[in-house]
């Protein structure tokens, strides 16, 4: 028996938990390390990258020079009107439907497409959705799979079909909040880093096994599939992230989305956290971030409040006292929502959850999962 510690960084508030994180030395993970960074990087020479990549991809004869795949918050909002407005460039935007879109998300949508841009609204078949999105939720303790593997998948599959070959993403996620480090000096990526971090890898036996169960057929699942390596060879398919070329601050983002793409926030609060104007497009999104909490023992909060300290908005003592406030909120607004699109009784779904809860980060208590731990002071797990 040993004993191992599960800790926070000292900058910010990122647990050791995170898959792929690392910490310096002094104790700083590796989303603090790289935010300070950036204040030293030579972000000229990047728009100097960007501008040559733009004019490589420009269309000669008016058509899409660029796809931004865009929910209408505020991130793609951001990408979209900078590539439009600032370099003078003709973004295709789609958007992948989710599952149980919400009423803001749906208005946001429209706001941004009305300010001024060509958009595709693409709806992968929802009942093989709901297929993948239980597996995911049961199998992987991912609510919304099938639609992650969408908005990789069916956004390349329509920039292949539109003969679009540049993507725009928004962030890096491992870089910006904590994970691998493996590309912050590449400024193009492959699908191989689609599927072996944001999906998690092994997405590929999801689709088969939902074949060979005979409960879908290889003919349901043209959008939930990647381009063969001969056709994204063939069309030159490049894949970008816009933070790798601007330093990326979600409320500068916020900021442009409210002031020219129409954007909306909540009147309260998000479930689980303390803002207001992000991840407002779908229901599951509230639950993804509730199972992460159980998962690795920080929710919505953490990852908010994270970002507020590394942009120096918020010390690290107020995130921890609006972490212990909001992360740990089961999501009750939605339950009758999520049972009836999983098709599921309440005991089967907390069964599910509580097949991803990590018993060694919490306990119940009359009927809730209560964490061990004390947000910010390390604390050590027998193994």
């Amino acid at each position: 028996m040993k004993d191992n510690r599960v800790f926070w960084c000292k900058t910010c508030l990122n647990m050791s938990t995170r898959p792929r994180i690392e910490f310096d030395e002094q104790g700083r993970c590796n989303a603090c390390v790289w935010s300070e960074g950036k204040r030293t990087l030579d972000w000229k020479r990047r728009e100097t990258v960007l501008r040559e990549l733009l004019d490589k991809f420009r269309s000669k004869d008016g058509g899409f020079d660029c796809v931004v795949p865009c929910s209408g918050g505020k991130d793609g909002s951001h990408v979209s009107y900078n590539l439009k407005h600032v370099y003078g460039m003709n973004p295709l935007t789609i958007t992948i439907r989710p599952a149980l879109s919400l009423e803001i998300g749906d208005k946001n949508l429209l706001n941004f497409i009305h300010s001024g841009y060509n958009h595709l609204h693409v709806t992968p078949n929802p009942k093989v959705m709901q297929v993948l999105n239980k597996y995911g939720f049961i199998e992987k303790g991912f609510p919304y799979y099938g639609w992650l593997i969408a908005i990789h998948t069916a956004v390349i599959r329509t920039a292949y079909n539109f003969s679009v070959p540049l993507i725009f993403y928004g962030e890096d996620g491992e870089i910006e909040y904590g994970g691998s480090m493996e590309n912050k000096e590449r400024f193009l990526y492959g699908i191989e880093y689609m599927k072996r971090v944001y999906l998690e890898g092994g997405f590929e036996k999801v689709l088969q096994k939902a074949v060979n169960d005979h409960i879908l057929e290889e003919s349901d699942l043209y959008f939930f599939k990647f381009p063969t390596d001969e056709e994204i060879k063939k069309f030159n398919l490049s894949f970008t992230h816009w933070s790798y070329y601007e330093d990326w601050d979600p409320y500068r983002n916020y900021l442009t989305a409210k002031n020219h793409c129409g954007l909306q926030e909540k009147v309260d609060t998000n479930t689980g956290t303390f803002t207001n104007f992000a991840q407002n497009d779908q229901a599951l999104y509230t639950l993804h971030a509730y199972i992460m909490y159980l998962k690795f023992g920080f929710g919505r909060a953490t990852q908010d409040a994270g970002i507020e300290v590394r942009r120096g908005a918020m010390s690290r003592d107020q995130a921890i006292n609006l972490v212990k406030i909001y992360d740990n909120m089961y999501p009750h607004e939605f339950i009758d929502l999520y049972l009836d699109y999983y098709k599921m009784s309440k005991q089967e779904f907390d069964d599910v959850l509580e097949k991803w809860v990590n018993k060694d980060l919490f306990s119940k208590k009359d009927g809730i999962w209560q964490p061990l731990f004390e947000v910010g002071t390390d604390y050590f797990v027998k193994s």
